[in-house]
């Protein structure tokens, strides 16, 4: 199905510029551009996934200009996609009769009759994995053994549950993608899981699910995103989520491989076994990417705010967050990934001054991940993960240091 999309796409653009060289003067330049700037964003629509916006379009394009063979072609195959068969009949029997198509056409329309117009079924993607690593400081434990308070006036030594302990772990996923409507629409699902081999207060289970939708105005692409989830710890239910996502792609013009969006959202975050830690996160992030034949990188730099209620601990804070990522083949069948995260925190007030912990927090985490994937064939990978985090503080007893090494086997049947 995938090879006959991309030949029709070609086809479909030989039957296009062949009609926009018939005779250039039978319509004003600035009408053959507004037609042509139609037809692109019907393919733009295709090449998403939106095919009942790309078939209105190709339509509207039809009427306008009712000799763009191009169009005919393109909305014959998206209603044989759809299983409109009679409409797709129809179709093509225009365009063999009215245009002069080319012999690879004449081809791909005979084999799409061969094959059939089938009803439109949705297409899914999974993806399980299983993995065993070990974490050095499970608990998140404090990076120093003594703790200086009010000023240095104070200095307790921290009890030996404080400090990082480190233990073995099993994991596992699964990640699910489904389409949900022949317009783009998919939902997903994402089951994650680690057991520790001793540490089991710490044991975390998530399980997130959502939908996504993607839309056009003009030239603008945008992306709506909803999705809800909950987190557990120690196998007691933890945190609840709900997330909603707007992702825009403005009509820049960008070097080739190159592609920039901004997307903005709101996070909402329910602890159950936390009081006064409820938030709501409201993130500006935009991001810039460039893919070429075997290397993928990003970057986006972003604006976070986050709100609590009068009793949480600092009161409302905001932030700043850096993410970077590479990806690219390395050598046989080998892939590699490097990315680098920075996340940044400032309190509003200062954090307990009843506690004895009169500063403003200030806090900064960096995560720095480097990953191998090797693919033994085509259901079947193995991944080996290196990461080190960092949190740097200027209260003491939130610092720490951890560094983690796992191995995950991948199965997308």
């Amino acid at each position: 199905m995938m090879r006959r999309s991309i030949a029709a796409l070609l086809a479909s653009l030989a039957l296009g510029s062949a009609h926009a060289a018939d005779d250039p003067a039978d319509a004003p330049d600035a009408f053959q551009a507004e037609q042509q700037a139609l037809y692109q964003q019907a393919l733009q629509a295709l090449s998403e996934g939106r095919r009942t916006d790309a078939s209105e379009l190709l339509r509207r394009l039809i009427g306008e200009e009712p000799r763009h063979a191009g169009a005919w072609l393109d909305l014959a195959l998206i209603q044989c996609s759809l299983g409109n068969g009679d409409e797709a009949e129809r179709l093509f029997a225009t365009v063999e009769t009215r245009f002069a198509p080319s012999r690879d056409i004449l081809e791909l329309i005979a084999q799409t009759r061969e094959d059939g117009c089938h009803p439109w079924a949705p297409s899914s993607n999974l993806s399980v994995s299983f993995g065993r690593g070990h974490d050095r400081n499970v608990n998140q434990g404090v990076s120093t053994s003594t703790l200086h308070l009010d000023n240095g006036a104070i200095d307790l030594s921290l009890l030996d549950a404080f400090l990082p302990k480190r233990d073995s772990y099993t994991t596992g996923g699964l990640d699910y993608l489904r389409d949900a409507t022949p317009n783009g629409t998919i939902g997903f699902a994402q089951l994650q899981w680690r057991r520790n081999d001793h540490l089991h207060a710490w044991d975390t289970s998530s399980l997130f699910g959502g939908v996504e939708s993607p839309y056009r105005f003009g030239r603008w692409t945008v992306r709506l995103t909803g999705a809800g989830g909950m987190v557990s710890l120690g196998g007691h239910l933890y945190q609840r989520q709900l997330q909603g996502q707007v992702r825009v792609v403005p009509p820049l013009s960008l070097p080739n491989n190159m592609l920039f969006d901004v997307m903005t959202g709101v996070t909402l975050n329910n602890y159950l076994r936390l009081d006064n830690f409820d938030s709501r996160t409201f993130e500006l992030r935009p991001e810039w990417s460039y893919r070429t034949g075997d290397m993928a990188a990003s970057a986006s730099l972003g604006l976070l705010d986050d709100h609590g209620n009068v009793q949480r601990p600092g009161g409302n804070r905001h932030g700043q967050f850096l993410s970077m990522l590479m990806r690219r083949s390395l050598w046989r069948d080998t892939a590699g990934e490097l990315a680098y995260t920075r996340q940044t925190w400032r309190s509003a007030r200062p954090y307990a001054p009843e506690l004895l912990v009169p500063q403003i927090r200030d806090q900064a985490t960096e995560v720095l991940r480097g990953t191998l994937t090797y693919r033994i064939d085509k259901q079947h990978s193995l991944q080996l993960e290196a990461r080190a985090v960092r949190n740097r503080e200027n209260i003491e007893i939130f610092q720490y240091n951890n560094r983690q090494l796992q191995l995950s086997w991948v199965w997308q049947p």
